[in-house]
C-alpha cells in the first residue's frame, strides 16, 4: 500500500479562544493516528503548534520540504487565519483539504469559543483569490463518518497528484503504423503536465532478452509462470516469455520508470518470436503496470488508476470491443492477455492471442465485481478524464483476457468514445474509486468527463452525505 503523508497545519485566529485551539489540534492529532493517518507537524515551529503568524510561514515551509510531505491538511480548529493558510498553501503548491470541527452551542452567557465553520467560508474564498485549489470535508465531529471518508478520500487524491507529476513512461518502440489512435503529443505532454517520455527502440529490448535469459531473476520467473499458469505453449515459448518480463522490468529500473507502453506487434515477433502479453501481465501484477500498442496516454490512465487504490488494486487495460448480445447496456472488455493474474476469475492459461499466430498471451476471464473504469486523453491541446462505473455480468466465452460488463446507459458512453477525444482502450480497476479521481482532476489540471452523468451523486459523497 503506498503511503502518503500529509502536512498537518491546524490553524486559529487571535480573537477566539487560543486554549480551545490548542485542545483542538490534540484531539485531532490523536484521531488522525487512530486512523492511521501519517502526519509531519509544526508542534515545534511555535509554542502552541497552530498556523496564526506570517513569520511562522518560512520554518513551515522548509520543515515540511524537507519530509517531503504529500498534502496540506488545515483543521480549523477555531476560526482560522485564512491569509496564513492561503500563503503557505500557494508556495507548497500541493493537495490541500480544509476542515473544521463542528461548533459546540454558545455557553449560558452567549459565548461561542471557535466558530470554526466560519473560518472555512473565509478560507475557502481567500484560497480562491490565491489561484489555489482545495478540498473541503464538511463542518462534522472527529467521530463522524464523513471524517473518516474525508481523509481516506484526500489521501487518494494526494496519491494521484503525487504520481501523476512524477510520470516517466519507458516507451518500447514507435507506435504501430496502423495506430494513428495511439499517437500522442510528446512535447505538449511534457510541457503542460511535465510527463517525461524513455523512448528505445526495440533492437536494445531483444539485446536485454538475451542478456538475462540464463539469469536468476529469468529463473524465477519462469518458476513462478509454470506454478500459476496452465502452459498451453512450448517450454521455449515460456522460458522467452520470463525473459521478456524480465528485460523489460530491468530497462524500467535503467531509465527510472514506473509504467511502459510497448509496441506489442509486429516488430517484437521478429525479433524474439512471441508476444509479450504475459509479461505485461507479470510486470501489471507487480505494479508497473504496462500497456499495448505504445500507448502513452493509456500508461498515464494506468498510473492514475493504480494510484487512487493507494497501490493496492491492479488494472485491467482494455479494449471495449463489442455490445453484449442480449444486454442493451452491456459490452466486453478484452486484450490479447495483459491483465494480470491477480484478476483472473480461474488459473490462466498462457496461450496465443485471438488474431496472432504467436505464444505468449494469457487467456483469463476476470473475476466478478465492481469495477472503475477511466481514460486519460486529449486532442487539440485539451485533456481530460473520461471516468465512470461498471458492474461484471455474465456473457459468452472468448479468447484472451476478457470480462463483460454492464453500465447505467451505454449509448451515452459509446457517444463519449465516439466523439472523443477517447479512443478504443480504458483501464479498470476493482472498487469505487470514481470520487478520488473526480477530486484530483481539480489538481491535475484536466476535466473530469462522468460517463454516468453523476456529478452530484459524487459531490454527494465527497461531502460526507
Amino acid at each position: 500500500m503506498d503511503t502518503i503523508t500529509l502536512g498537518f497545519a491546524p490553524t486559529r485566529r487571535s480573537i477566539f479562544s487560543a486554549p480551545d485551539a490548542i485542545k483542538y489540534r490534540s484531539l485531532t492529532k490523536t484521531r488522525l493516528a487512530e486512523l492511521g493517518v501519517n502526519i509531519v507537524d509544526i508542534d515545534d515551529i511555535n509554542s502552541e503548534g497552530l498556523l496564526y503568524d506570517d513569520n511562522d510561514i518560512p520554518k513551515i515551509i522548509e520543515k515540511f520540504r524537507a519530509k517531503k510531505i504529500d498534502g496540506l491538511f488545515f483543521p480549523h480548529c477555531n476560526f482560522g487565519t485564512e491569509y496564513a493558510v492561503a500563503r503557505l498553501a500557494r508556495e507548497m503548491n500541493l493537495p490541500v483539504l480544509i476542515w473544521g470541527p463542528r461548533d459546540e452551542s454558545p455557553d449560558e452567557k452567549g459565548i461561542r469559543l471557535r466558530d470554526s465553520q466560519c473560518g472555512l467560508f473565509a478560507t475557502g474564498k481567500v484560497l480562491r483569490r490565491f489561484r489555489v485549489p482545495f478540498t473541503y470535508m464538511t463542518n462534522c465531529r472527529l467521530e463522524d463518518g464523513e471524517f473518516k471518508r474525508g481523509l481516506d478520500v484526500f489521501q487518494r487524491v494526494c496519491n494521484i497528484v503525487k504520481t501523476f507529476r512524477s510520470i516517466r513512461i519507458l516507451q518500447i518502440s514507435t507506435r504501430p503504423y496502423d495506430f494513428l489512435t495511439t499517437m500522442c503529443n510528446e512535447g505538449e505532454l511534457l510541457e503542460k503536465f511535465n510527463i517525461q517520455l524513455a523512448p528505445i527502440p526495440m533492437t536494445e529490448l531483444s539485446q536485454m532478452v538475451q542478456k538475462v535469459k540464463d539469469s536468476d531473476e529469468t529463473k524465477t520467473a519462469l518458476a513462478f509462470i509454470k506454478k500459476n499458469m496452465d502452459i498451453k505453449v512450448t517450454d521455449e515459448a515460456a522460458a522467452a516469455t520470463a525473459s521478456l518480463k524480465v528485460a523489460m522490468e530491468k530497462l524500467a529500473a535503467q531509465y527510472h520508470c514506473n509504467a511502459i507502453a510497448i509496441q506489442c506487434w509486429n516488430a517484437l515477433q521478429a525479433e524474439i518470436g512471441i508476444m509479450p502479453c504475459a509479461a505485461n501481465s507479470l510486470l501489471t501484477d507487480e505494479g508497473i503496470p504496462v500497456v499495448c500498442e505504445t500507448d502513452i496516454h493509456g500508461a498515464v490512465t494506468s498510473l492514475l488508476m493504480q494510484a487512487a487504490t493507494l497501490g493496492e488494486g491492479r488494472i485491467l487495460f482494455a479494449d471495449w470491443t463489442v455490445r453484449h448480445p442480449h444486454n442493451e447496456n452491456g459490452e466486453l472488455l478484452q486484450h490479447c492477455g495483459p491483465w494480470p493474474l491477480s484478476v483472473a476469475r480461474s488459473k490462466p492459461a498462457l496461450s496465443k492471442p485471438l488474431v496472432f499466430d504467436y505464444p505468449g498471451s494469457v487467456s483469463a476471464e476476470a473475476k466478478p465485481g465492481k469495477l472503475t473504469l477511466a481514460r486519460f486523453d486529449g486532442d487539440n491541446g485539451e485533456y481530460s478524464l473520461l471516468l465512470g462505473k461498471a458492474q461484471t455480468i455474465e456473457g459468452p466465452y472468448t479468447l484472451g483476457t476478457y470480462v463483460w460488463i454492464e453500465v447505467e446507459n451505454w449509448k451515452r458512453l459509446e457517444a463519449k468514445i465516439v466523439e472523443g477525444p477517447y479512443i478504443h482502450h480504458c483501464t479498470g480497476v476493482y472498487g469505487d474509486v470514481a470520487p478520488a479521481l473526480y477530486e484530483a482532476c481539480k489538481y491535475l489540471g484536466i476535466a473530469c468527463d462522468l460517463y454516468d452523468n453523476n456529478e452530484e451523486e459524487i459531490k454527494a459523497y465527497l461531502r460526507g452525505e
